[in-house]
């Protein structure tokens, strides 16, 4: 299954790792590992993650802080957020 995400979602994920890489590079590419980990487990297996509405989902970023949100479109996944866990709580349902 192909895989998209929303513009804002990239603008996170680039965010995320900036403000990794300004701590640690190791850190930072362990965040892109740990992403790319999350989105090829998505593309096998979407419906084993959890619904956070009727349209969502939420994938756990491994040793990481972050939730990639996702749903299920008719022929592609669209990624609407990489979300921090412990902030702004649903800041992406509106996308």
């Amino acid at each position: 299954m192909r895989i998209e995400f929303h513009p804002e979602a990239i603008g996170e994920l680039e965010a995320a790792v900036a403000w990794y890489s300004e701590r640690s590079q190791n850190a930072a590419r362990g965040l892109i590992v740990a992403v790319d980990l999350a989105i090829g487990s998505i593309i096998e297996t979407p419906d084993r993650f959890i619904k956070v509405d009727s349209r969502h989902q939420s994938c756990s970023v491994r040793r990481y802080p972050c939730q990639i949100v996702f749903r299920r479109e008719r022929n592609h996944i669209l990624v609407v957020a990489v979300a921090h866990s412990k902030r702004r709580v649903g800041f992406w349902r509106d996308r």
